[in-house]
């Protein structure tokens, strides 16, 4: 039996994505993907499954674990490790090229990440001013 894991990070958060041949199953986090509030959060996670098709789609189960970040971090890392299971899972180049022309970041993560703070400021940048009379 073909299984295929994947992984992904954005911001603070990290996804592990892992398909094998199924019923057309997607759990995130142990919940079925329709029932995953926001709407918004179910949207993004839904992407890369829309473009791969519904021919792809009924013939695997997409298990999917994420923690670590916010809600949207943890959206977009899984939505990116999902992509790039799918892409490896059927080894088509059509599938990466649309998935790159559709968003780039489905196949590539975005390395930024919040700055740490820094002594004797309240944040990453400000500090305390100082006066010298």
């Amino acid at each position: 039996m073909k299984v295929i894991v994947a992984s992904a990070r954005r911001k603070m958060a990290r996804a592990r994505v892992v398909i094998r041949e199924g019923k057309g199953r997607i759990l995130i986090n142990g919940m079925p993907l329709e029932i995953i509030e926001p709407e918004i959060v179910r949207l993004k996670i839904f992407e890369p499954i829309f473009l791969a098709g519904e021919e792809i789609i009924s013939k695997i189960d997409i298990i999917g674990r994420s923690y670590g970040g916010g809600v949207m971090g943890q959206a977009s890392a899984l939505r990116t490790a999902i992509a790039r299971a799918l892409v490896e899972w059927t080894g088509s180049e059509e599938l990466k090229e649309l998935f790159y022309r559709y968003d780039r970041h489905l196949l590539i993560e975005d390395p930024r990440q919040t700055e740490p703070k820094k002594p004797r400021g309240r944040s990453a940048r400000a500090k305390r001013q100082k006066s010298y009379r």
